[in-house]
C-alpha cells in the first residue's frame, strides 16, 4: 500500500453527503417492506405459474400502466399500490432501470414512479383505493388476477417476452438471497445502508480501477431497493448511468477475479473488509452453513411457555491483517497464533489459527461462525508456544469484543489492534431468535404424588410408604434452566424401609406425563414435581 492510498482512505461514517451520492428516499424503511413484499410473493406459489405470469404481465403492460400514467402528475407518483401479481412485474420490471425508463418513455414519454408506502395502514388504503379506481376505468376486467389455461393459447408478444425474461430471472433467486430473519433488523438495515453509501462513493470516485463491481448481499438488498424506485434512483444516481452497469445483479454469473478486485479496491478505500458477517459478495460460495431453518423458525413457536428462555444466536466473522513496518526479525510469526475463546460459556472451546497464514497486504478471514448471543463476547489472545512446558503457550495479548459493543459500532464491525503487530476487524449480524436448545438428563424415581423416592420424604410424610413407581426425566434449557419434568409409571406397590419391592404394570396401564416448571426442592435434590401439567 502506498503512502497516497494511506492519505486517500476514508472512514464510511467520515463520507457526507456531498461527497458521495444524496438519497432520496428512506432505504432502511423501503427495505424493510421489500423484504416483506418478496416473501409475501414467494408463498404466493400461484404466482410462479406460467398462466398466471403471462396474465399478469398482460395485465401490468395494458391496463396498469396506462393506470398509473394517466394519474401520475410530475414527479410524485399517486398514492395507490396495484394488486400483488401486477406488483410483482412492476417490482421486476424495474429491476432493469435501463429497460424500463425506455419502456416509460416509449409508451407514455416521461418516467413512471412509485410511491413511497411503507406502513401497513398506508399500504391497506392505497390497494382499497386502486381497487375503486381501477372498477370506474375496466369494470369488465376483474382487479384480482383470475387467469387459466387458455393463457397459454395467445401469442405472446415482443413486450411480452421481455417482462417475462424479467420476471423468470427474479422469482426463484431473489428472496432465497434475503430469506435470514436478521436482514430485517432495523439495526442491519441501517448499516447496509451505510456501506451501500460507501459503495456509490466507491463507484463515484474510483470506478475507472475497476471494470466490474461485485456488491455483497447487504449493499445488493439496497440497491435492488433503490432501484425498486425508480423516479428517486434516477434523480440520485444521475451521471452514475455507466459507472452503474459496471455492478454485477444478483442473478448474473460472478467470477472470483472480480470479486477481489472490487475487494482490494473497497480495502484501499476504507481500510476495512469488504466482506462482513451478513454481507457476503454474491456469487460466491458460502462456507458456513446455517445451524437451523430460519425460514420456520423467524417466530417464537413455544411462547406459551413461560418456563422457557428465547435463545438468539448471531453470525460473527473474523478477518485479520497484520500491521505494516514490522521487522522481519523481531519477532517469528511460526511460533505465534491467534485463539478464540467465548467471555462466558464454552469455556472447553478454544480455537486456534496461526499467525503466519495472515499477511500485511490483504484482510483475510480468520473465522466464520454462528455464536451464542448469551456468551456475551469473544476473547482474541495472541500467543507464543513455548510456554511453560514443552507443548504449552503463553498469552503475549488479548482483546474482547463485547456483542453489545459490536450492535452499536457504525456498519456492525469495527477493529482493534492487538501485541502491536495484528490488526483484527469483526462484524456480526443482529441476534435473532433460534430454535430452542433441550437436553433432557435422568433424575430420581418419583411416587404416585409426584415426590422423589426418598428417607427425606418419607420422614415429611411420618414415615407413611410412598405408593407407585415413576422414571423421571428432567428437561433443561440451552441455559441450564429446569423447564419440564417428564415422568413415566413403570411399577406399583409400597415403599419404606423394609425389602418391599414394587410390582411392574401392565404395559396399557403405563403412563407418560409432562409437567411444565422445576422441581420443588424440600432437601438438597430431593423435591417434588411442578404442579402444573401440560398432558
Amino acid at each position: 500500500m502506498s503512502t497516497s492510498d494511506v492519505a486517500s482512505m476514508r472512514s464510511l461514517s467520515e463520507i457526507s453527503e456531498e461527497e458521495t451520492v444524496r438519497l432520496s428516499i428512506d432505504l432502511v424503511a423501503a427495505a424493510r417492506r421489500n423484504l416483506g413484499f418478496l416473501r409475501l410473493v414467494t408463498e404466493s406459489q400461484w404466482l410462479q405459474e406460467r398462466p398466471n405470469i403471462l396474465e399478469s404481465i398482460r395485465r401490468y403492460d395494458q391496463l396498469w400502466m396506462p393506470l398509473i400514467s394517466d394519474l401520475s402528475n410530475g414527479s410524485n407518483p399517486p398514492m395507490i399500490l396495484p394488486p400483488l401479481d401486477i406488483e410483482w412485474v412492476w417490482y421486476c420490471h424495474t429491476l432493469n432501470p435501463v429497460s424500463y425508463r425506455q419502456y416509460c418513455e416509449s409508451r407514455f414519454s416521461k418516467l413512471i414512479g412509485k410511491a413511497a408506502i411503507f406502513n401497513e395502514e398506508n399500504e391497506e388504503y392505497a390497494l382499497n383505493r386502486c381497487k375503486g379506481i381501477w372498477v370506474q376505468r375496466y369494470p369488465t376486467e376483474p382487479f384480482e388476477n383470475e387467469s387459466d389455461d387458455s393463457n397459454l393459447q395467445n401469442p405472446v408478444s415482443t413486450v411480452h417476452e421481455e417482462l417475462l425474461k424479467e420476471v423468470s430471472k427474479q422469482r426463484l433467486c431473489l428472496y432465497t438471497k434475503f430469506s435470514e430473519p436478521y436482514y430485517s433488523e432495523i439495526v442491519y438495515l441501517m448499516a447496509a445502508r451505510q456501506r451501500y453509501k460507501g459503495f456509490l462513493y466507491m463507484m463515484l470516485k474510483f470506478a475507472d480501477s475497476c471494470s466490474v463491481l461485485v456488491p455483497t448481499s447487504d449493499i445488493l438488498l439496497m440497491w435492488i431497493t433503490h432501484q425498486s424506485y425508480p423516479t428517486a434512483y434516477t434523480l440520485d444516481t444521475k451521471g452514475l448511468e455507466e459507472e452503474m452497469r459496471k455492478v454485477v445483479g444478483g442473478w448474473e454469473n460472478v467470477k472470483e477475479e472480480d470479486v477481489e478486485n472490487t475487494n482490494k479496491l473497497w480495502e484501499r478505500i476504507f481500510d476495512q473488509p469488504y466482506e462482513k458477517a451478513g454481507g457476503l459478495a454474491i456469487g460466491k460460495a458460502v462456507d458456513l452453513k446455517p445451524p437451523i431453518y430460519w425460514e420456520v423458525t423467524d417466530t417464537d413457536v413455544n411462547a406459551k411457555y413461560s418456563s422457557m428462555l428465547p435463545r438468539f444466536l448471531l453470525e460473527v466473522c473474523l478477518t485479520v491483517r497484520l500491521k505494516q513496518k514490522m521487522k522481519p526479525l523481531s519477532w517469528d510469526a511460526s511460533k505465534e497464533f491467534l485463539r478464540l475463546q467465548m467471555v462466558r460459556c464454552h469455556r472447553e472451546l478454544k480455537i486456534d489459527r496461526p499467525l503466519s497464514k495472515f499477511t500485511s497486504q490483504r484482510w483475510q478471514k480468520a473465522l466464520h461462525l454462528y455464536c451464542e448471543f448469551g456468551t456475551k463476547g469473544m476473547v482474541l489472545e495472541v500467543r507464543q508456544r513455548g510456554g511453560g512446558c514443552i507443548k504449552g503457550s503463553s498469552l503475549r495479548e488479548s482483546v474482547t469484543f463485547l456483542w453489545n459493543d459490536l450492535l452499536r459500532a457504525p456498519s456492525l464491525n469495527f477493529a482493534k489492534e492487538i501485541d502491536q503487530k495484528v490488526r483484527v476487524a469483526t462484524s456480526i449480524t443482529p441476534p435473532v431468535q433460534a430454535s430452542y436448545l433441550l437436553k433432557c438428563v435422568p433424575d430420581r424415581v418419583s411416587d404416585d404424588s409426584g415426590a422423589m423416592i426418598s428417607d427425606v420424604i418419607l420422614r415429611m410424610n411420618q414415615y407413611h410408604p410412598q405408593e407407585g413407581r415413576w422414571l423421571s426425566r428432567t428437561v433443561l434449557d440451552h441455559a441450564g434452566r429446569e423447564c419440564f419434568v417428564i415422568r413415566f409409571r413403570v411399577g406399583g406397590g409400597f415403599w419404606r424401609r423394609g425389602a418391599e419391592t414394587p410390582s411392574a404394570v401392565k404395559w396399557e396401564d403405563r403412563i407418560i406425563e409432562i409437567r411444565e416448571g422445576r422441581w420443588s426442592y424440600v432437601a438438597g435434590s430431593i423435591g417434588r414435581v411442578p404442579v402444573q401439567r401440560k398432558w
